[in-house]
């Protein structure tokens, strides 16, 4: 079953997006909600958000702007768009949906959405992690996942520069 049209339909802008998520809320359906940069995606992307999505029944992406990226990781970032980045994270089966946001971090957006989980990296700690406070706050919970050591954009592009 081929439909290409399945891919960009999940990705959303935050007014679509909040009326998704009442759809799925009277469904009973539970949100989990991580984001990130996704510039360059990788093996440990897949394996963080496969991870992400056994959170819950609905996995929804944040994903930083050009121009966030930019103010994160310097002018040479990020290498693919903000729009290929989002096609490409849409087209993975176990991501329903998929939304760009502009700040450096995204708790206005968690605050929107206000998910039951809340998944980041274990290369953080929780009260490093936007939003936690008010997911917890709100009776969400927040998850570590594990990191897939050696997978990172950075060694990606350090290694194709030569460095």
């Amino acid at each position: 079953m081929k439909h290409p049209e399945i891919i960009e339909s999940k990705i959303f802008l935050l007014k679509e997006l909040q009326s998704r998520i009442r759809q799925w809320r009277l469904l009973g359906k539970t949100i989990a909600f991580t984001n990130g940069c996704f510039d360059i995606l990788h093996r440990g992307h897949i394996y963080s958000l496969s991870q992400a999505a056994k959170e819950a029944d609905i996995l929804i992406v944040g994903i930083n702007s050009d121009k966030s990226v930019k103010k994160l990781k310097g002018n040479n970032r990020p290498v693919v768009d903000e729009y290929s980045r989002a096609i490409i994270l849409a087209s993975l089966v176990f991501v329903e949906a998929i939304i760009i946001f502009e700040e450096e971090t995204p708790l206005e957006l968690i605050k929107s959405i206000k998910p039951d989980v809340l998944v980041k990296g274990g290369d953080y700690k929780i009260e490093e992690i936007a939003g936690a406070k008010e997911v917890i706050a709100s009776g969400g919970r927040v998850v570590l996942n594990p990191i897939l050591e050696g997978y990172s954009t950075s060694a990606i592009l350090k290694k194709l520069s030569g460095s």
